[in-house]
């Protein structure tokens, strides 16, 4: 018994080791020293601004960064006495974003902690809680995916939803929902995390939050794709590279669920290569290298799951590529017994 014989030999306290929690606090442990040892280094970047007509001001930033302020300094000096610059790439794609895959218990854990904070136990619970209300399926599931029988019951939950207060207007009837979902052959035990008609009456707060979240979320995958048209255009001024990248929305689709994608838009005008662009201003900015972050629930539910993507040993890798360590309904476990 390992935690038995550590504790023996530690002589202080008891000491719980697990095939789980043991790799698992060291991956919090090596995150940790990693953040602490860090060093940041400190550089400086380049950045010019031009006339984008009906776009605005559209402003790039310099492909390198000077570890160094004198040469930085010297490249801005030529930079704003050149006052022109010249468009040497210009492309333009588009993209699709395709819709997210609907909730297993571990991915609305880790969401339901970065946006609302709460702890992978909490979520457990109140899903838990939701579930035996009959208000959502089995929640400790590690599948993201439905079955065809299951498909065919998606167009009465998303009317069901429509009539929600909550999501009255955003649920836009479709002949044929989208199906990256739908695959039989990838679902466990039991499928991904479903509403199931019935009325969520007397909800807390916080049981409100997972179960909206759930529903948001059903109504995403079964949406539209996003197709964005992006635009990357590289401009050369004195012998320096500058770049700049944006972003319009053709089609919201599953994005427009939420709202929010259009504060990132960043149109870019349709220059072509040779351009000649007029500088409005100059600047150089001073930024310092950062560490990783240390582990939140989220990032750490995260690493769980992905774990073994790093390791060297082919076999060893493979056997943790689609499992990780932990279960969806024992990762919460494991962090909470950490906590005093």
């Amino acid at each position: 018994n390992g935690t038995q014989a550590l504790s023996i030999a530690a002589g202080h306290g008891t000491y719980s080791v697990g095939r789980v929690q043991t790799p698992t606090l060291a991956m919090v442990c090596a995150r940790y020293w990693e953040n602490r040892r860090f060093t940041p280094e400190a550089f400086w970047q380049l950045h010019i601004a031009t006339d984008g007509c009906d776009e605005g001001t559209v402003k790039f930033s310099s492909s390198e960064k000077w570890k160094e302020k004198e040469p930085a300094t010297e490249l801005y000096d030529k930079v704003k006495s050149a006052g022109t610059a010249t468009v040497t790439k210009a492309e333009r794609k588009e993209k699709t974003e395709e819709t997210p895959l609907l909730y297993d218990l571990t991915t609305l854990q880790k969401e339901a902690n970065a946006k609302h904070g709460f702890t992978a136990e909490q979520t457990l619970e109140i899903a838990q809680k939701l579930y035996e209300k009959k208000l959502i399926t089995y929640p400790r599931t590690g599948s993201r995916y439905i079955p065809e029988d299951v498909f065919a019951e998606i167009p009465k939950l998303f009317a069901f939803i429509g009539a929600l207060p909550e999501w009255k207007g955003k649920v836009q009837a479709k002949a044929q929902p989208t199906r990256r979902s739908v695959d039989g052959g990838k679902v466990t035990d039991h499928h991904a995390l479903l509403v199931t008609g019935e009325k969520p009456l007397f909800l807390s707060k916080e049981d409100s939050i997972i179960y909206q979240m759930v529903a948001g979320r059903m109504i995403e995958a079964f949406s539209e794709k996003c197709v964005k048209d992006t635009a990357t255009v590289t401009a050369e001024c004195a012998g320096v590279e500058f770049t700049v990248k944006g972003s319009v929305i053709r089609q919201a689709g599953w994005r427009a669920v939420y709202g929010g994608e259009d504060k990132e838009e960043t149109a870019i005008p349709g220059w072509r290569e040779g351009d000649t662009l007029t500088l409005k201003g100059c600047s150089t900015t001073e930024g310092k290298t950062k560490p990783k972050p240390l582990h939140t629930e989220a990032t750490l539910l995260s690493a769980m799951e992905t774990a073994g993507k790093d390791i060297e040993d082919d076999a060893l890798r493979q056997a943790l590529k689609d499992c990780g360590i932990g279960t969806p309904a024992t990762r919460a476990a494991i962090i909470e017994s950490w906590k005093p």
